[in-house]
């Protein structure tokens, strides 16, 4: 016996014609955000920040590798840990396959942790990836994009992430079971995991000047969980009661 609702093929196509409308308003919904995004002003960089690479100490600019438009994933991978984030790692198991087609449209794709760039490397060949990561250890630029914090901010409940100034769910005390999971994964506590965040943000270079031009934080990188945007289309959907992934090597034979 089936656990859901079942009908016939013709009852069935007619609930789904039904869930096509809302499936197109949602596309129109969100090409209107997209443009929405691209409308926003552009702030110019002046700071000159700088990160190690592979090739060297480099500028945001050289990050741009060429292109004019560049997109920074914050991935979670602060000086102290010992493993990156499970979580940004199951969003980055994503990035090589269609960083290709980015690269061929003007756009590079790169990550960045505060982590020194030997561990990132480190961590990346474990992973398998090949995508641009720079360490920007020792610089102003993930606490300037709202991504990293120090412990006075933490113990003044003065960050500010994803536009909200104040205590957020991550600095509960005690802290969350996810969290001191995640902490655990990542060889460390809580409070250090949680000083470092995610979040994505995007630059644009025109001649020699650079400008940010979005970024977003927390749930508003639901759509780069590739994985996510299959299980919203599986029967059960996302079905989830905690935390269920790990890093993609970490899993047992299924």
């Amino acid at each position: 016996m089936a656990s859901h609702t079942t009908a016939t093929r013709e009852d069935w196509l007619a609930a789904r014609l039904d869930l096509l409308e809302a499936e197109k308003e949602l596309t129109r919904r969100g090409d209107e955000l997209a443009r929405r995004r691209q409308a926003l002003p552009w702030v110019r960089v002046d700071k000159p920040y700088r990160f190690d690479t592979e090739d060297g100490s480099a500028s945001l600019a050289d990050l741009f590798q060429g292109r004019s438009q560049l997109l920074v994933y914050h991935f979670m991978f602060g000086p102290d840990y010992s493993a990156g984030c499970p979580s940004c790692s199951a969003i980055a198991d994503g990035f090589d396959g269609f960083a290709v087609h980015l690269a061929n449209h003007d756009v590079t794709l790169a990550a960045v942790s505060r982590a020194p760039l030997a561990k990132l490397q480190a961590y990346r060949r474990r992973m398998g990836w090949s995508f641009p990561w720079a360490s920007s250890q020792g610089g102003d630029f993930n606490h300037d994009f709202n991504v990293s914090f120090s412990e006075e901010q933490q113990r003044d409940g003065t960050v500010e992430y994803n536009y909200q100034r104040g205590r957020h769910a991550m600095d509960a005390v005690p802290a969350p079971a996810p969290v001191v999971q995640f902490a655990a994964a990542c060889g460390t506590d809580a409070p250090t995991y949680v000083r470092d965040r995610p979040g994505l943000s995007t630059f644009v270079r025109e001649g020699d000047a650079v400008y940010h031009t979005y970024s977003t934080y927390a749930r508003g990188l639901d759509g780069l969980w590739g994985m996510y945007q299959w299980l919203d289309r599986a029967p059960r959907g996302r079905n989830e009661a905690g935390i269920w992934w790990r890093r993609h090597d970490e899993y047992g034979e299924r």
